[in-house]
């Protein structure tokens, strides 16, 4: 019986043994598992190379603000050719993109009626002078006979009721043989301003009524932007404020200056219309689209690069470069205005000389290493 005892007791230690050296052995492996994922995921961890470009710094600095407007370009001047008689045009030989001078003859309405006309009232003016010198010399008669006793004073009050008649409607024939040359001056058309042909909107040939366009002319000599304000920014609007615009296919931006801001808001849209003379308009043309900034103040803020702020996310933020990793840090954003030739705008959340990425390098996973280049 005793020896039987030994037997179990030898096994149970043998057992012991055995669990204990499965349990190191195990936790042996789990730690080395461990270790082989810590390195698998330090060496699977990416990593960028910057160059000196890459990152911009916040800084104080003293930012121009001002308004983004944009808006079509206009002539400051420009008018339309209009008929003011009825008839066939003749003689319109101007197109598009013709120069024409203040005065010249542009075209011709058929004359023939109006002239009729003229003649006619001319005329008629003729006959009321012809019955003005008879109503005179009756007048004139009368009076003497008066004056010797042989007719009665009423017989020369009629003729003077007569003779103020006449010269009544001689007055009248006259008005309207002014009229009727007037008509006839009428018939030809002549141009009201310098300037080019923008648009011809009658053929020679045509048969036009009174006030049809005829053709327009535009003054590029001074071309504006009418800019569109919402109601509060138009408050911080003035003449004389500055403003620099790029005007699609010129390659170079154009300066501009505020001339006019209409006292009277669109009716619907209560927008403030603000018009913007260009101080050069060297091969510009009307109906080129505009887009700038209108400088309104200057404001000493903390700012980076307008690019450099990320906007993917619910809220603004910026790529901080922190101990060697990119951390995406939420920005509260401020005033936008210009400087050193940059769009640049307030930012809030970040120190003063914290570095960030640029807005050319695009969006990097949090957690990224960064590691210069030319760096070890």
């Amino acid at each position: 019986m005793k020896r039987w005892l030994k037997w179990i007791v030898i096994a149970v230690v043998v057992a012991l043994l055995a669990l204990g050296v499965l349990r190191a052995l195990s936790a042996r492996k789990a730690t080395k598992e461990a270790l082989e994922s810590q390195q698998a995921a330090q060496k699977a961890q990416p990593t960028i190379a910057l160059t000196a470009t890459d990152s911009v710094q916040a800084k104080t600095m003293e930012l121009s603000q001002g308004l983004a407007i944009s808006g079509s370009l206009k002539a400051a001047s420009s008018a339309y050719v209009k008929a003011r008689v009825a008839g066939e045009l003749q003689g319109l030989t101007v197109r598009e993109g013709d120069f024409v001078k203040v005065g010249q003859v542009i075209a011709h309405v058929d004359p023939t009626e109006s002239r009729a006309r003229a003649r006619q009232a001319q005329q008629q003016a003729e006959s009321a002078r012809a019955q003005v010198d008879i109503a005179k010399r009756s007048f004139d008669n009368n009076r003497s006979l008066v004056e010797q006793g042989f007719i009665s004073k009423t017989a020369l009050d009629s003729s003077i009721a007569t003779l103020s008649s006449a010269e009544a409607n001689y007055r009248a024939a006259q008005a309207g043989a002014e009229v009727a040359t007037k008509a006839l001056e009428d018939t030809v058309l002549r141009a009201p301003i310098s300037g080019q042909i923008a648009q011809r909107l009658a053929q020679t040939g045509e048969r036009v009524a009174i006030d049809a366009r005829i053709v327009e002319i535009v003054d590029l000599s001074r071309l504006e932007l009418e800019a569109s304000l919402s109601a509060a920014d138009s408050l911080t609007v003035k003449v004389g404020q500055s403003a620099e615009l790029t005007i699609e296919g010129a390659a170079k931006p154009v300066a501009a200056k505020v001339v006019r801001v209409n006292p009277t808001a669109v009716a619907g849209s209560r927008a403030v219309l603000a018009y913007l003379a260009l101080e050069s308009n060297s091969g510009l043309r009307q109906g080129l689209f505009a887009q700038g900034t209108l400088a309104t103040g200057n404001a000493r803020v903390l700012a980076l690069p307008l690019n450099a702020v990320r906007t993917d996310k619910p809220q603004p933020y910026v790529q901080l470069l922190t101990n060697g990793q990119v951390s995406h840090t939420t920005v509260t954003l401020g005033a936008r205005g210009a400087a050193d030739g940059y769009t640049m705008v307030e930012v809030a959340g970040i120190l003063e000389n914290a570095e960030v990425l640029s807005g050319t390098v695009g969006p990097v996973r949090e957690g990224t290493l960064v590691k210069r280049q030319g760096a070890k």
